[in-house]
């Protein structure tokens, strides 16, 4: 017999982003530059939304199919009746795959967006009656004690999307480092990765062919202007999406076509001719680059699952008892 759904919420006050102090000091920098997390304002989302289920953008539908076909060995990595962990609230499709095969003990997704998070959790709550949901408003790129966390449960953690990607070489160790310090040492942690491929690929990933890609990075623009006061004129920059195979990362600019002046929030900043926004970057990853990064994060790894494509990969780890 089913239980009642149980919902616990733990708010830890993250610290939320200041858009207005942010985005100053980023126009102001030599090669202008935001940070992407500022994309997901509604609209973004939605247009995010969108991106996934284009013909051109692979990460998402692979990484699903991954983990569709090898869910039972990801299961008996994970260990039955553990706390399962997700970090950023995720697509609930991916999550509902482990969940529907690995029926936790306890399940603990942590975002910084509290609304969002009540949203997703009382939802998941609802459809897994079985499953005690400890929802954390938190920022799991910064320190912190998980808020529950029995001593006879296992650790496990669900950090998919290749959102890894999206960090420098060296915030992206810090946060696996964290990471680690979250599960203790033999917790095991379920990663996606984009693998590195053929540019053409990436190239149609980022540029697809409805320009749903190029509305998302030009919304950026337009979040500005709503919310900072600013005077952007949309139809004088063009998204511009590249493969960096110096960097190994795909590179989202906002490319200006002429000279202009723009007002941010009583602020007045300079594009030239050719001057670009810098908003995202995506790394990509071979496996032994990968797994070479995680060990530098006191993981050991298990088991990779990529498809027959090897576009995508999904990474087993464990944390070893290494003190970090």
């Amino acid at each position: 017999m089913s239980k009642n759904p149980t919902l616990h919420f733990y708010d830890f006050h993250p610290a939320l982003a200041d858009f207005k102090t942010e985005v100053q000091h980023g126009l102001s920098l030599p090669q202008k530059q935001l940070s992407p997390k500022f994309f997901y304002d509604l609209n973004g989302s939605q247009l995010f939304d969108r991106i996934t289920e284009l013909p051109e953008y692979y990460p998402t539908r692979t990484e699903i199919k991954i983990l569709q076909a090898h869910g039972d060995a990801m299961i008996e990595w994970l260990g039955e009746e553990c706390l399962l962990l997700e970090l950023g609230s995720g697509s609930s499709q991916k999550i509902r795959v482990l969940l529907d095969a690995l029926k936790p003990a306890a399940y603990m997704p942590l975002d910084i967006s509290k609304q969002h998070l009540l949203d997703s959790a009382h939802a998941l709550a609802s459809d897994y009656p079985d499953i005690d949901v400890h929802a954390a408003c938190a920022d799991y790129s910064s320190d912190f004690k998980l808020p529950y966390c029995p001593q006879h449960l296992t650790r496990a953690a669900f950090f998919p999307g290749s959102s890894i990607g999206n960090f420098e070489p060296a915030d992206a160790q810090a946060l696996l480092m964290r990471v680690h310090r979250l599960l203790a040492p033999g917790g095991m942690l379920l990663i996606g990765v984009d693998l590195k491929k053929d540019p053409a690929v990436l190239h149609a990933a980022y540029n697809d062919a409805q320009q749903v890609t190029a509305a998302f990075n030009l919304n950026l623009l337009s979040r500005m202007n709503r919310e900072l006061d600013a005077d952007f004129e949309l139809d004088h920059f063009s998204h511009y999406a590249f493969y960096n195979p110096h960097q190994g990362r795909v590179e989202m600019h906002l490319y200006s076509h002429c000279q202009q002046q723009v007002n941010v929030a009583g602020q007045v900043f300079e594009f030239a001719q050719g001057d670009t926004l810098h908003t995202e970057n995506a790394y990509k990853f071979t496996i032994s680059e990968f797994q070479a990064l995680a060990a530098r994060a006191g993981f050991c790894s298990k088991q990779v699952w990529t498809d027959e494509q090897s576009l995508f990969s999904v990474h087993c780890l464990q944390a070893s008892a290494a003190k970090l």
